[in-house]
């Protein structure tokens, strides 16, 4: 199975940052205990553990298809590729996005696959895909994405709650039958040349991500956050069966800040693991493309005074809808878009700190 390498378990020696562990089983049953603990890690970090996700069969076909997509020719890959306009579906080539104000080049490749599309399916809304995408579109991407989106709508359902909006709002700006920034992306970074410098390269370069909540899978090292106060970047364990979730800069906005979409970045794995390909596999949960990026301080007392405390309130209200807001940010990451940089900072979310690459 891609990226599953017991032969090369987390180093224990490697201090981490710990995450809340939240149960999904729980919080489908309403336990208030699980759901303060999913609030706690929301508002706090933006990051934590989901078990009990019932996901795992879903997950491994997806690494199946990942793998064989990136087996494919480079050439054949290359017809499928994103382009420098802004679009997100479609293949991803190493080293065609900045990681940094330097212009520094990442090392992965991957393939995003749009909810659009996928539901679609076999009509094509976006684009077109690899024959490995289209052989696997039923019977694993599919099954994959709705689950996907099953699991963030609830965790949608709980947020929303908790911020005091009606019911439903949040559900509202998501829905699946309209088009979005919704996607599955799987992920592959090859073990870097010199294992001795392989840290002082990103992956993937410091961010935040783009829409509202993203359910990610890996199974080896190398994701890290840079938490509120610290000055240094903590590594995450990834935990068998084990989903991280974070927050994003959509949910963020919507919440007046309330939520954080929290900086995290892609090295090399660590120890031994650095020997191995390291994959991962995400689904991003993101709003309506028509939708106006902007705090819901009409619908939630909570949210109205958390903007109106806020040192910078402008940041809720970006004039942006989640289309335009999601193709700029991916447009200005792309090397051939780059004119210095200004254009790095263009691709920046809510949190950007320049020293941290």
């Amino acid at each position: 199975m891609p990226g599953l390498n017991l032969q090369a378990p987390f180093p224990d020696n490697v201090p981490t940052h710990p995450l809340l562990v939240v149960d999904y089983e729980l919080i489908q049953k309403g336990d208030t205990e699980e759901i303060n603990k999913l609030w706690k890690a929301a508002t706090e970090l933006g990051f934590w553990y989901l078990k009990n996700h019932g996901a795992d069969d879903e997950v491994n076909g997806m690494f199946e298809m990942g793998a064989e997509t990136m087996r494919l020719p480079l050439e054949e890959k290359m017809k499928f590729e994103q382009g420098d306009d802004g679009m997100s579906a479609g293949y991803k080539a190493a080293g065609v996005n900045a990681t940094d104000e330097t212009g520094a080049r990442d090392t992965v490749e991957f393939i995003n696959i749009s909810k659009d599309d996928v539901l679609a399916y076999p009509e094509q809304v976006h684009r077109d895909y690899p024959s490995t995408v289209n052989a696997r579109m039923g019977p694993t991407i599919k099954p994959f994405v709705k689950k996907s989106l099953a699991i963030n709508t609830t965790l949608l359902g709980v947020l929303n709650n908790k911020l005091g909006l009606p019911q439903g709002t949040l559900a509202k700006l998501h829905p699946p039958e309209q088009h979005s920034g919704c996607e599955a992306r799987c992920i592959k970074n090859p073990p870097p040349i010199d294992s001795a410098l392989a840290q002082a390269r990103a992956a993937i370069g410091a961010h935040t991500d783009f829409g509202s909540l993203s359910f990610l899978h890996n199974r080896l090292g190398g994701l890290q956050v840079l938490p509120p106060g610290y000055e240094t970047w903590q590594y995450v364990r990834p935990l068998p069966g084990h989903a991280i979730c974070n927050i994003g800069d959509a949910l963020s906005i919507f919440s007046g800040g309330i939520l954080r979409s929290n900086l995290h970045r892609v090295v090399p794995p660590p120890g031994e693991q650095v020997k191995y390909e390291r994959w991962s596999l995400v689904f991003f949960t993101r709003p309506s493309y028509s939708e106006n990026l902007r705090a819901l301080v009409d619908d939630s007392p909570l949210i109205a005074e958390a903007v109106a405390k806020s040192e910078n309130p402008a940041v809720f209200t970006p004039n942006a809808t989640a289309k335009d807001w999601f193709a700029r940010r991916i447009k200005n990451q792309r090397i051939k878009n780059r004119k210095g940089p200004e254009t790095w900072r263009a691709s920046r979310g809510m949190e950007h700190r320049p020293e941290a690459a």
